[in-house]
């Protein structure tokens, strides 16, 4: 049996196939990303899952694309775990940048973009991936982000520059405190899950002007620093993987109508095309 994975910062979705490329059965993970956890936490995670437990012996491959797998280090620490829950596999681990663009890829070069947790953007011509600028993690880059949104919310609550009634019912439901924000940012693994967290009161309040100008800005950023740059920038569609970008499509649209940019494909998920994909040009 076979396993296709798409792990990002939050969440990882197995998919199993058969040696015919049949699917056999589905599952989750945590986010198994090698800058937040090591080889032991990979290990413990797919134990616990009742699924992959039982499947332990029965896979001869995985295909594994996860956030954080960019470099020989970092893949080393998801491979190490894979050996020891699954014994009797080989192990192929890639970027999660790749996943995204098999899954909008159609025969034409186009530039792909994540826009999840974290966000990240290639050039895709069906056998290269090119990126332009390096990704700067939520510190510093992840424009665009459910990191940035959250960081930008949390920032305009403390100043004091939300409107009211926003205010009110932030307070209210997070009862946030600059001590509890200091934890979870600086004594948490996953700050920047923690953070992108707070991207689901910005969907709930998306009809705001103030929500919209938030995601606006953020949504811009992303297209000044990362898309910008790439010299085929205008002439081939950009493809949009992520629940950032999923969600707030409308506003998506109105960024890179600013730029004169065309959408190709919006994808909440890319596990489904990337299973094609793979049952197509891969396992065959």
């Amino acid at each position: 049996m076979i396993a296709i994975v798409d792990s990002g910062s939050t969440k990882g979705d197995w998919v199993i196939v058969n040696n015919q490329g049949l699917e056999y059965i589905r599952t989750t993970t945590i986010g198994l990303n090698p800058y937040f956890i090591n080889s032991k936490k990979v290990i413990q995670e797919i134990q616990k899952n009742n699924v992959l437990n039982k499947l332990s012996k029965k896979l001869t491959k995985i295909f594994f694309y996860g956030a954080g797998c960019s470099t020989i280090e970092n893949n080393k620490i998801i491979e190490n775990g894979l050996k020891i829950a699954f014994p009797n596999s080989k192990y192929y681990i890639k970027h999660d940048l790749l996943a995204a663009a098999y899954a909008c890829y159609n025969k034409n070069p186009i530039i792909v973009c994540i826009l999840g947790t974290g966000s990240n953007s290639c050039f895709f011509d069906g056998k290269i991936i090119r990126e332009e600028t390096p990704s700067l993690s939520f510190i510093l880059g992840d424009e665009g982000s459910g990191s940035s949104l959250g960081k930008k919310l949390i920032k305009y609550f403390f100043l004091k520059k939300m409107p009211k009634k926003i205010h009110i019912n932030f307070k209210q439901e997070f009862n946030l405190t600059d001590k509890k924000l200091n934890k979870n940012i600086y004594n948490n693994p996953f700050a920047n899950t923690y953070l992108a967290s707070f991207s689901k009161f910005i969907l709930l309040h998306k009809q705001e002007p103030f929500i919209q100008k938030i995601i606006y800005d953020s949504l811009n950023e992303f297209i000044e620093n990362q898309i910008l740059i790439y010299p085929e920038t205008g002439y081939v569609k950009l493809n949009f993987v992520g629940s950032i970008a999923y969600y707030y499509k409308d506003i998506l649209n109105s960024v890179t109508s600013k730029y004169h940019l065309k959408i190709g494909q919006i994808i909440r998920k890319p596990i489904n095309n990337l299973v094609n994909y793979h049952i197509n040009k891969i396992i065959k």
